[in-house]
């Protein structure tokens, strides 16, 4: 547990660069949900609160307790996330045509959000004591069931956006790990091979024609590339300033669906203009780098794996999320970290932070 001494290797600067950008987040939320006939904003903004709330008491224990604890009982924590997924799989609360969300009363629950924290740690438990690394049989079949179990459960649902995510995860930890060059070489001439087999068997209509729209929105200006087209015009239409909190059309007139969630960063692109976008993507690269920097800290392979693999995560779905909302990505239901709405997503990002701020913490412990 968190002894007394530890509380000054706390990196509190990352803690609160953290805490701002949920701050932002509620903020925006509150504005895109904000109806000016009554007065009042969505009950989002209450839920994402409560989330907030819920997320920093799982940010407390992944924090409190010895990492190394935790990859001790990487077992367990698998099976129970296997467990999850596949109850969400059959019997969970469906939404928006997808069966992901395991029912609590008082709130959903969507365990993928935290495969990319079990992903992280199996992974990083793996390798930890590997010195060859991954190239070896063995290290091959433990990563594709370690990964590829979780993937083909979450693109089940379907959500195959949350389920890409586990890649980086895995990916960066392969590569600090001791992956070598020409193994990757192998794997990207092989993901361009399969590319057509993949849109051919392995894509939906409706994600075939995500990425159809992606590259000509105007085909169907009215569907599919609708969300995409508005997202570009609410980014462009805040200028150097914006106009101002509450202050965006786009949003408050309901033209960019789903702007709460998905789209937050193009709400905020609108409202706070180019200077409160440097802002947030200065608070994301500082989190991220201060992230990388605990993993250089890390007292061991494990913890500098284990860090490695979450900030990857992080950082893809950050990147990708941004990159969507200015249309330079095909539009897929990622959520932007600690801003967008969404519980889990929340309480699951919190709960990674807590992990990479105890491995910094605990870097001069026996």
């Amino acid at each position: 547990m968190l002894e007394r001494r530890l509380y000054r290797h706390i990196d509190w600067l990352l803690l609160l660069a953290v805490l701002v950008l949920c701050v932002i987040g509620v903020v925006m939320i509150y504005s895109t949900t904000y109806d000016p006939t009554t007065g009042l904003a969505g009950s989002q903004v209450s839920t994402q609160l409560w989330a907030l709330g819920l997320g920093l008491i799982g940010f407390i224990v992944m924090l409190s307790v010895d990492y190394r604890w935790f990859s001790d009982s990487t077992v367990l924590i698998c099976l129970a996330l296997l467990a999850a997924l596949g109850y969400a799989l059959m019997f969970g609360t469906t939404g928006g045509g997808a069966r992901r969300w395991i029912g609590l009363g008082l709130f959903n629950l969507q365990p993928s959000e935290f495969a990319r924290i079990v992903v992280a740690l199996a992974l990083a438990t793996l390798f930890a004591d590997r010195r060859r690394g991954p190239q070896t049989p063995t290290g091959w079949l433990m990563t594709a069931l370690i990964v590829g179990t979780p993937f083909l459960l979450i693109a089940q649902q379907p959500d195959l956006g949350t389920a890409v995510t586990l890649l980086p995860v895995c990916f960066g930890i392969l590569v600090f790990a001791g992956l070598r060059l020409r193994y990757v070489a192998v794997l990207l001439l092989l993901a361009v091979l399969t590319a057509p087999v993949a849109w051919t068997y392995g894509l939906q209509d409706y994600q075939k024609q995500r990425i159809s729209s992606f590259l000509d929105p105007e085909q169907d200006a009215h569907g599919a590339g609708y969300q995409q087209i508005q997202a570009r015009i609410t980014v462009g239409s805040g200028g150097p300033l914006g106009k101002g909190f509450l202050g965006g059309t786009q949003s408050q007139y309901n033209f960019l669906p789903v702007a709460h969630n998905d789209f937050i960063f193009s709400v905020l692109a609108e409202e706070q203009g180019f200077l409160g976008v440097v802002v947030a993507l200065g608070l994301y690269l500082f989190v991220i780098l201060r992230g990388l920097d605990a993993a250089r800290l890390a007292k061991d392979r494990l913890g500098t794996f284990l860090v490695v693999g979450l900030m990857s995560g992080f950082g893809f779905q950050v990147i990708y999320n941004i990159a969507m909302s200015a249309g330079l990505a095909p539009v897929k239901g990622l959520t932007l970290p600690l801003m967008s709405y969404g519980g889990s997503s929340v309480i699951a990002t919190l709960a990674a932070f807590g992990l990479v701020l105890n491995v910094r913490m605990r870097r001069f412990t026996n």
